[in-house]
């Protein structure tokens, strides 16, 4: 079913004035629609060029201390009563020379930790944003399509709002993610299939009579939802005192993360909000059990050929990325490139970051590190300048990782004798 709105439904103070398509350009009035008429090709919303221009430096630093604080540049939202949300955001940006050092980078180096969000993960900007716009356009359920973070992050939050959910995920999901959802009480669903099933099936259960009051965070309120993930590439700009970095390395799924970095950049330097002295380059990193975006990039072509996902990265796993075209846009216009790293270096990535910066990472924060040191060795990412790279999750969600490669490095009775026999004392 699709909710028809009028722009002031989202509220007289939002700069959204319609959803625009991808790929044809067609236009739509603000609705629960992701998919164009015309085409078939995905939507995004669009904006009053004129309302965006208005904010400033002074609204947003004048704001509380998590995304509402861009509430100007973003669809929903913009009436703090009417929020659904855990008040994610305005994370950790994080000097690692440690790690700048061991990977032979000269330049700054920065990791953005957003396992400190409520839910740990970068999740949790994504559905604030897209169940705000979902409340206003008239659903009372939520629900989504889940490798795990999104499944956590849409429980808790209705969890907060007090309205039902049901989150589909797949069923051989990480033990960690399963129990992080489920103790919300919401409903939990596990699919006997990979994500690109679970998705396949809410995109089919949305059309029903049984489902016409729940908001698909990830289907059919996506517009909204994709939006909140330029709050990664806002904060970025305003921590480093309003200047875009000259590198930033992210990690891919459906690969509508690292567009929405990339064209957060562009609105804050169209706005005046904030400089790019050296301009920017986007990286994509992805692991070997699921690089279909990589491997076009690689290859020289456009067309994303779907995968069927394996590998311990399971929060990257998304075997046809709806955004994959995309991303290769964006890492071509900018002149940056994307790369996969394999499983043991995953793991080495994730211990690397952890020693070197102490942020325990999820294993795709294990890709994103293995990855920015790949892209060092190979030449494609310039040592010499500023770089930030992303940690989109928490490590305890994925400790089965890395738990059989770390462990106590002694194990003594408690007396001075055990303790010298190996070696603690002379």
């Amino acid at each position: 079913m699709t909710l028809a709105a009028p722009t002031s439904v989202l509220g007289a103070a939002s700069p959204a004035r319609g959803l625009e398509c991808r790929g044809c350009g067609a236009r739509f009035p603000l609705a629960a629609q992701h998919a164009c008429y015309e085409c078939f090709g995905p939507l995004e919303v669009w904006y009053d060029a004129e309302a965006l221009a208005t904010v400033t430096r002074e609204q947003i630093e004048a704001g509380p201390q998590n995304i509402w604080r861009y509430a100007g540049l973003l669809p929903a939202g913009q009436d703090a009563a009417a929020r659904v949300t855990l008040d994610p955001g305005f994370t950790p940006l994080v000097r690692a020379d440690h790690l700048a050092a061991e990977l032979g980078i000269t330049g700054k180096l920065w990791v953005k930790d957003d396992s400190a969000n409520p839910t740990h993960s970068f999740k949790d900007r994504v559905v604030s944003v897209a169940l705000t716009a979902a409340k206003a356009l008239g659903f009372t359920r939520f629900a989504c399509a889940s490798t795990g973070n999104l499944a956590n992050s849409v429980a808790a939050h209705a969890a907060r709002a007090g309205a039902p959910s049901i989150v589909f995920i797949p069923y051989d999901l990480e033990l960690g993610k399963v129990i992080t959802t489920a103790v919300y009480g919401g409903d939990l669903v596990a699919i006997e299939g990979s994500y690109d099933d679970v998705n396949r099936l809410c995109s089919e259960l949305v059309e029903t009579d049984d489902f016409e009051d729940t908001a698909f965070v990830n289907v059919n309120v996506r517009p909204f939802y994709a939006e909140g993930s330029k709050t990664l590439g806002y904060e970025v700009a305003e921590q480093l005192g309003w200047r875009i970095p000259a590198q930033v390395v992210i990690p891919m799924a459906s690969g509508e993360l690292l567009t929405k970095v990339d064209k957060a950049f562009e609105e804050l330097v169209a706005a005046g909000l904030a400089v790019a002295p050296q301009g920017w380059r986007v990286f994509g990193a992805q692991s070997a059990g699921c690089n279909p975006i990589a491997t076009a990039l690689h290859g020289g072509g456009t067309e994303i050929v779907p995968v069927k996902p394996t590998g311990i990265a399971k929060s990257l796993n998304i075997g046809d990325p709806a955004a994959g075209i995309y991303a290769l846009e964006s890492v071509r216009r900018t002149g940056g490139w994307m790369d996969y790293v394999n499983d043991d270096e995953i793991r080495d990535g994730i211990r690397l970051l952890a020693r070197t910066t102490g942020i325990f990472a999820e294993t795709a924060g294990g890709v994103t590190t293995a990855v920015t040191s790949k892209l060092v060795a190979s030449g494609k990412l310039d040592p010499t300048l500023e770089t930030v790279i992303y940690n989109t999750g928490e490590g305890l969600k994925t400790i089965d990782a890395v738990a059989g490669q770390v462990g106590p490095t002694y194990q003594v009775k408690p007396s001075l004798r055990a303790a010298r026999e190996v070696g603690l004392i002379q």
